[in-house]
């Protein structure tokens, strides 16, 4: 008798959903509940998708590759944890939020902060997990009953601990630096939420008194302090540290009269940072709009004029001719009035990057504003100490070298945002009025600026009270716990002992610098230990045509839409079957198709060897019994346990060195070309052979589950329910993985 599943074609639909919830109702992705004595751990971070999220390739490739070495090592007897969650997404959350509320007319500032967030909490309810469903839809089977989520209470105090211990080490400290400012949000924002975007602009090149120089932003020109030039450049050494009276732009004049030129004088220095290949080899420095003219001038004692204020206009340092313009409409007005005044000497077309917000798409303005900020001097040597010494393995090798060199050149840590939504900097600001209280009235008592505290607090010398920062954290300052948070720390939980250090992260290579480097100074500076052996930066879905995808420009592919086409398992088959170690993976569909047929070819491969075996009680016993009396007797037999045996070997290989797509390739070839199509028509001759029936049963059954064993962690759907359907009182998620020396 034939199980009914077999009676068809295998369909997908009919099948995931259904083995998914079997799955999940075992409990077996929770490692307390897996079974048998298992002493080896393994335990990998999901990095947690944005509550805005919604899945797209890149969350495919990089949890289905998580998905194929968790399962393996479940397989191999170890106490596995895959630790999934969610981030808040500070900026992108609440930018979210205020687009639904101006569809109702209204501006977070109508609802007040406090009503602002509960609409927040609102929309993460209904919304925040949505891509952690399709998750499922992959067959990724992390530990859901641990899901954790960055505003969670206990996370939040994993977060503001942090705060305090960096604080008390002298650590965080508040400064005014020229940071990345978008107009739009009205905040400072990370690296990561820069978009460099190519665009063709212009080349001004403007007349500085013996000098002309290149730039594409003219209108700082009113906030220049200084020109540099690099210190080896010989065409400018003689004017090195010289005071220079050039001709400038009357900017006191109403921009109803005529253009004219005032006298300026203005300082040229030398500093390495400037490139002697750019434009004409000098720079005019503006400090206050320019992170690099920033540093210039703290290196040589410069002074910084602020000429654009937080909402791109342009304030009256820029003088009564520019003020109040617009950053765009004060350019084309300052390129009129130098070629009045004939100090455009020529103006090209330029292909450049430009900052943008990855939000808003505004264009970004770096300016100087008061922040939070956390050294990192100290914090990148713990971190470039375990690179080195091999704590952390980073692979490929190659992403070694460029995270060694961002952590020898990183930059203090801008930890606050002007933001509503997130984690709220624990800092209190006495008010501005100070009444000594009763008994204090003669006492020289000066009371404190502001308090480092989880909650609110009243003055001890006056009747002030203190009141919190409206900023919030860097989402990626909550992020960087990730590895210890939601393994309970600070506490010493039983999850932490077990689970940390973990063993194997992977990310793609953008966010090495800005989240996976946080995480491991992190884990060192609180635990002491980096927290993950390995770091695995994966390749990048590109489209077909090398371009990077884009759902708003209409490039990108949904993975729900090619599981609804094809199936998860010929998706995931398709994604990691073009993922073969290069940097980019140009997207090819048919890879989907070729996945679909594979699983065919595997159905009926299955359904012949089930048919093989005299009947279901007949299959069962010999699963049961793991296959006795196995005695190959002839040289296909022979060939073929030999075959396997080497196969095996290459699996656990290419797994271990996390070349998914090199294994998944070698376990496709096999099973189709020397399994199927040579090995089964060669037992179906000797099957007709009384003296070889039972030794070839035997064979082609050890084969079978092997190769099925082997293929679980790549197609997990079809590979359980053909186990399913041989023997339903066993999961073949904690079958064990095959040995190669047997």
């Amino acid at each position: 008798m034939i199980p009914k599943e077999f009676n068809s074609a295998y369909d997908p639909k009919k099948t995931e959903d259904r083995i998914y919830k079997l799955w999940e109702k075992s409990g077996f992705f929770n490692p307390d509940n897996l079974p048998g004595e298992r002493t080896k751990k393994f335990s990998v971070m999901m990095a947690p998708p944005n509550i805005t999220g919604s899945l797209h390739l890149g969350h495919a490739l990089e949890n289905i590759s998580i998905d194929i070495l968790v399962r393996m090592k479940r397989m191999k007897g170890f106490k596995t944890l895959w630790m999934p969650g969610i981030d808040h997404a500070g900026i992108a959350a609440q930018n979210v939020v205020e687009k639904e509320l101006r569809k109702e007319g209204l501006r977070r500032q109508d609802l007040g902060r406090e009503k602002f967030e509960q609409k927040v909490k609102e929309w993460k309810e209904k919304y925040g997990t949505i891509i952690l469903e399709q998750l499922k839809k992959l067959g990724v089977l992390p530990d859901w009953s641990r899901t954790r989520y960055t505003m969670d209470s206990d996370y939040s105090k994993s977060v503001m601990e942090a705060f305090k211990h960096y604080y008390k080490k002298g650590w965080i400290y508040r400064g005014e630096r020229v940071i990345n400012w978008c107009v739009r949000c009205t905040t400072s924002i990370s690296d990561l939420e820069v978009n460099y975007m190519p665009e063709t602009a212009k080349l001004y090149f403007i007349k500085y008194g013996p000098f002309t120089l290149a730039t594409t932003r003219p209108e700082t020109k009113v906030g220049d302090t200084a020109l540099a030039v690099h210190p080896n450049d010989r065409r400018y050494k003689k004017y090195i540290g010289k005071d220079l009276d050039i001709e400038s732009i009357d900017n006191d004049l109403p921009v109803s009269q005529p253009a004219r030129v005032k006298k300026i004088k203005i300082k040229v220095v030398a500093d390495r940072a400037v490139d002697p290949e750019f434009g004409t080899g000098i720079i005019k420095v503006t400090p206050a709009h320019d992170i690099t003219d920033f540093e210039i001038a703290e290196r040589h004692n410069l002074t910084s004029i602020t000429i654009i204020d937080e909402h791109g206009q342009m304030n009256e340092n820029a003088g009564l001719r520019y003020r109040g313009m617009k950053t765009t409409e004060a350019r084309g007005q300052i390129i009129k009035d130098l070629g009045a005044i004939g100090l455009i000497e020529k103006i090209e077309d330029y292909e450049h990057n430009i900052a943008r917000c990855d939000r808003c798409d505004s264009v970004i303005e770096p300016l100087p504003s008061k922040q939070w900020f956390l050294k990192m001097k100290e914090l990148a040597k713990l971190a470039i100490e375990a690179i080195e010494n091999k704590e952390t393995v980073i692979y490929p090798k190659r992403w070694e070298k460029v995270l060694l060199n961002r952590l020898k050149n990183e930059r203090d840590w801008n930890i606050s945002r002007q933001l509503w939504w997130g984690h709220r900097i624990p800092v209190w600001f006495h008010e501005p009025k100070c009444v000594p209280k009763k008994g204090h009235e003669d006492k020289m008592v000066k009371c404190k600026e502001f308090i480092i505290s989880l909650k609110e607090l009243d003055c001890d010398f006056c009747d002030a009270k203190f009141v919190q920062s409206p900023d919030v954290l860097d989402t990626w300052f909550s992020s960087a716990l990730w590895p210890l948070a939601t393994l309970g720390w600070p506490e010493e939980t039983k999850d932490l002992k077990t689970f940390y250090p973990t063993d194997y992260i992977t990310s793609a290579r953008e966010i090495l610098n800005i989240w996976i480097l946080k995480m491991i100074f992190s884990g060192i500076e609180f635990m002491g230990r980096p927290p993950f052996k390995v770091v695995h930066i994966h390749a990048t879905i590109l489209t077909k045509e090398g371009k990077r995808m884009s759902k708003s420009l209409g490039t990108g592919i949904d993975p729900l839409f090619l599981i609804e086409k094809y199936g998860a398992d010929a998706t995931r088959f398709g994604i990691i079957y073009q993922n073969l170690g290069n940097q980019d993976i140009r997207f090819n569909e048919d890879a989907m198709l070729t996945g679909k047929k594979f699983c065919n070819k595997i159905w009926n491969a299955s359904r012949f060897v089930f048919l093989s075996q005299n009947g279901i009680s007949n299959f069962k016993f010999l699963i049961s019994k793991q296959i006795p009396n196995l005695k190959p007797q002839t040289e296909a037999d022979k060939k073929i346990l030999s075959g396997l045996k080497k196969l095996t070997a290459e699996i656990d290989n290419l797994i271990d060195k996390y070349e998914f797509g090199h294994a998944l390739y070698k376990l496709y070839d096999f099973f189709w070309h020397e399994y199927a199509d040579v090995y089964i028509e060669t037992a179906k001759k000797q099957m007709t052979d009384n003296k070889l029936k039972f030794s070839t049963q035997n064979v082609l059954l050890k084969v079978h589950l092997d190769l099925l064993k082997l293929l679980h962690p790549f197609l997990p759907f079809i590979t359980e329910e053909i186990w399913n359907a041989f023997n339903e009182k066993t999961l073949l998620l904690i079958e064990d993985w095959p040995s190669s020396h047997t």
